[in-house]
């Protein structure tokens, strides 16, 4: 009898610790609006660079880059702290203005698209396509397709340590032959 309540208390406690560990390991981003992300980028004493994650609604790999990569704690960490994180409709339709100009949602066929998010992504529209700026909102790559946890945060160590000043992403990321 009280080896059973000891297993059934190993038992609990075990399953408790899973729940918890597997609780802390998923970490919410903190997501801002445009609007939010550039006046910070304004008004900070100390402006972060941003990142833009482009996506649509209707994008399975959007979805699965949100979950398994934006969702890593290593991940979230890292880009909370280096970064203003943006999401972007890619198929948005409400205007937006940057730098003085106001870009707009074009109809086109069945789906249309978002003025900016053709620009940022230098008119390849993919999705998902993730966009890293400097502090002074300049682009400084747009970056098409799904990436896992690793390969993400190796590309934003890139920009976010500001490594690309001093190196090429080849010579960076070791494949340069």
């Amino acid at each position: 009898m009280i080896q059973n309540k000891l297993n059934l208390t190993k038992s609990i406690f075990v399953l408790f610790t899973v729940f918890i560990s597997s609780f802390l390991n998923a970490q919410d981003v903190q997501w801002l609006s445009w609007e939010e992300a550039t006046q910070l980028a304004i008004t900070d004493t100390n402006p972060k660079k941003m990142f833009i994650d482009v996506y649509t609604d209707w994008c399975g790999w959007c979805k699965k880059m949100d979950k398994d990569t934006f969702q890593n704690a290593e991940v979230a960490a890292y880009m909370t702290a280096n970064f203003y994180m943006v999401k972007l409709d890619g198929e948005g339709k409400d205007p937006i203005v940057f730098k003085g100009k106001t870009y707009s949602y074009i109809p086109s066929g069945r789906r249309g698209y978002h003025e900016l998010a053709a620009a940022l992504m230098q008119g390849k529209m993919s999705y998902p396509t993730v966009i890293f700026m400097d502090e002074n909102l300049k682009i400084l790559s747009p970056v098409p397709g799904y990436q896992k946890p690793v390969p993400f945060l190796n590309i934003a160590k890139y920009f976010g340590d500001n490594i690309y000043k001093e190196k090429d992403w080849k010579s960076y990321s070791g494949s340069s032959k």
